[in-house]
């Protein structure tokens, strides 16, 4: 495990123009709502990078900002500062090469599956012999050729998010921008579906960004996990997550590369997840204070060994 703290602005050594500039990347990156006393900084100065053919895993509290990020990124909303490009070029409106799942189903319940998965050629009268071939593999691939002619009413949760894959997927987008996709599935079903897309996204070669605040989650897809801050947010930590591919949920629990760290990433976000109580009074301070002395040494300094 390798961690870094502070903004992730690393560049792989020898690497070539083309290598660096493949992915998503964030320069100082600033976000606020509104103006004069009424401003809300929502994030500041926030910069990383998700490569392209990797896994990158934004994780933090709850309300920090992640979803804002997530606008950000698929164009939906510009920032006040810095910039955001995709394989070097800058984002500045949504765009079929940023395709992005939500936390709510989004599949249109008047269209069968087939028509779901058809939406985005159709919308954009590129639904050729070539696309209907490809949406057929596409469900072939993701188990529902069978369900192909059913609405999403007759879809269970675990379906209805493999049909959204797919939707998504037949845009062969440069990014994969996932919001906990799957937080409203059961555990087991959930489960079940952070394998399947890591098997389904594994030779694509594209890049995947994903946020949840589920640590299991987390560690399970990533090969670089960002840890938040509390609002506004920025990058707390960089963790590389050098466990084996292909990874299997029942495999990690006894692993002891993993538990490091899952310990790792629980203490730092503990900390910010009691900024996020506690801020703004001489009292929350104190309380931060005696938290960091029960620990011993900082978890900054604890976990940079």
């Amino acid at each position: 495990m390798k961690l870094r703290f502070g903004s992730d602005k690393s560049e792989q050594p020898g690497a070539s123009v083309l290598d660096v500039a493949a992915g998503l990347e964030l320069r100082d990156v600033g976000m606020t709502y509104g103006a004069g006393p009424e401003a809300r900084e929502v994030v500041a100065r926030c910069s990383f990078r998700a490569e392209r053919g990797r896994f990158t895993v934004m994780i933090g509290p709850s309300g920090a900002g992640k979803s804002t990020l997530i606008r950000l990124i698929a164009g939906f909303e510009r920032p006040t500062s810095g910039a955001i490009t995709l394989d070097g070029r800058p984002i500045t409106k949504p765009g079929p090469d940023r395709q992005v799942v939500f936390q709510e189903t989004a599949l249109f319940p008047w269209m069968t599956t087939l028509d779901n998965v058809h939406y985005g050629p159709s919308a954009r009268g590129e639904l050729t012999s070539v696309n209907r071939a490809r949406a057929d593999q596409l469900l072939d691939k993701v188990g529902l050729s069978a369900f192909r002619a059913r609405y999403p009413a007759h879809l269970s949760g675990g379906m209805k998010r493999r049909a959204e894959l797919a939707r998504a997927l037949i845009n062969d987008p440069a990014i994969m921008i996932l919001d906990e996709p799957f937080r409203g599935l059961d555990a087991m079903t959930k489960r079940l579906m952070l394998e399947y897309y890591a098997r389904l996204s594994a030779d694509a070669g594209r890049t995947n960004f994903f946020v949840t605040t589920d640590v299991d989650e987390a560690i399970f897809l990533a090969d670089r996990l960002l840890v938040m801050t509390h609002i506004p947010t920025r990058v707390r930590a960089v963790i590389d997550v050098d466990l084996p591919r292909p990874r299997r949920f029942a495999d990690l629990a006894g692993d002891d590369r993993a538990n490091q760290i899952k310990m790792t990433v629980l203490s730092l976000l503990h900390e910010e997840v009691m900024k996020s109580f506690t801020s703004g009074s001489r009292a929350a301070t104190d309380f931060i204070d005696a938290y960091r002395r029960r620990l011993g040494p900082t978890v900054d300094n604890r976990l940079s060994k």
